[in-house]
């Protein structure tokens, strides 16, 4: 698909979920929507509940100024707005704000899917979702243990994904995900830790760094402080850092988990792979939870949301920062654009 723009040409195409209806997902997206520079970079179709969109606009008291279509097989060629596929999926009069519930998740989950399979067949560049409450996703999809395993089932797809959290231009990358602190030592191998490497840096790749530098965080004390503290490191992560290394990859490390983030926050690196979880997430969500990104790496297509929650607290109050959401959206477009480019230059 390629919509074309009023000033001719064509620009990449983001497919939009709306997320859960209780939080702040509705006014971020309607408050987005009148962002000049963002409604000038690319092309939009949404999915979600029209009625939903509306709330939204009241409460950030702004006009999203969007144009109905009846479906994705509708969509017209040119077009000065943003295209609203309207699920009709959520009746306000149900909306429970502030509280996650069953009709919410599965007006996310239905968005969600059928932004990602319009992405998959080849109608879109890039995905972009405001945020989801896991609670309520989980009710609707009881299968469902985070965005990667929704988007898999979604499309079809078995490849390498990961997520990463970026925050201006410093990425974290990580090992192992959603699993219980108690088994990550057992699910951290030299096989892992490459596959991770070379996850992060195609992604690192595709958002413009060449080459990108890495750095490796070590997984206990003082990166074992020399076999004192645990051997994992000389044994597992140091050996996977050279075969990274041997493979052309420009990385470092093991570091020590509570320092490498202050060199990479000063330049040193531009990604860091954490061997868990909330190893790094706690550090980029200290450094800038307002603006921080999260990127669902590793699918044909990239997929944006902001690193934040649904904020459940301010729901309904007209008071959303739009700074994550606004980083991600833009690294949705760029990383749509550039993918764009390169596939004409190689054709």
């Amino acid at each position: 698909m390629a919509v074309e723009s009023s000033q001719g040409g064509t620009k990449p195409v983001i497919a939009i979920a709306m997320g859960d209806p209780s939080g702040i997902s509705p006014e971020l997206l309607a408050r987005l929507l009148r962002e000049p520079d963002l409604r000038d970079a690319a092309r939009y179709v949404i999915f979600g509940d029209k009625r939903l969109l509306d709330l939204g606009a009241a409460d950030g008291k702004v006009d999203p100024d969007v144009q109905l279509v009846a479906s994705a097989d509708a969509l017209p060629a040119s077009s000065d707005k943003p295209l609203f596929i309207d699920l009709a999926n959520h009746d306000p009069a149900d909306l429970q704000r502030g509280k996650a519930t069953l009709a919410g998740g599965k007006a996310a989950t239905e968005n969600f899917r059928r932004a990602l399979q319009f992405a998959a067949a080849g109608k879109a560049d890039a995905v972009f979702f405001t945020p989801f409450n896991k609670a309520a996703m989980r009710f609707a999809y009881p299968g469902y243990d985070d965005e990667i395993r929704f988007v898999r089932d979604a499309i079809g797809f078995d490849g390498a994904a990961s997520e990463f959290n970026i925050l201006d231009k410093l990425w974290n990358a990580r090992v192992t995900s959603h699993i219980p602190l108690s088994a990550v030592a057992q699910n951290i191998t030299q096989e892992r830790i490459l596959r991770a490497l070379t996850l992060a840096d195609a992604n690192l790749r595709a958002a413009g760094f060449n080459p990108p530098r890495i750095a490796v965080a070590g997984i206990n004390p003082h990166a074992g402080d020399g076999g004192n503290f645990g051997r994992d490191e000389i044994e597992t992560i140091e050996p996977a850092v050279k075969a990274a290394k041997a493979q052309g990859f420009t990385v470092e490390g093991p570091f020590p988990s509570d320092t490498v983030f202050l060199r990479a926050k000063n330049g040193d690196f531009d990604a860091v792979l954490t061997m868990y979880h909330d190893q790094g997430q706690i550090a980029m969500k200290l450094m800038g939870f307002d603006r921080g990104v999260t990127l669902i790496g590793g699918f044909p297509f990239p997929i944006c949301t902001p690193a934040h929650g649904t904020a459940y607290e301010i729901a309904g109050q007209g008071i959303t920062n739009l700074g994550a959401s606004r980083a991600a959206l833009s690294l949705a477009i760029k990383m749509a654009r550039d993918g764009k480019e390169k596939a004409r230059t190689a054709a």
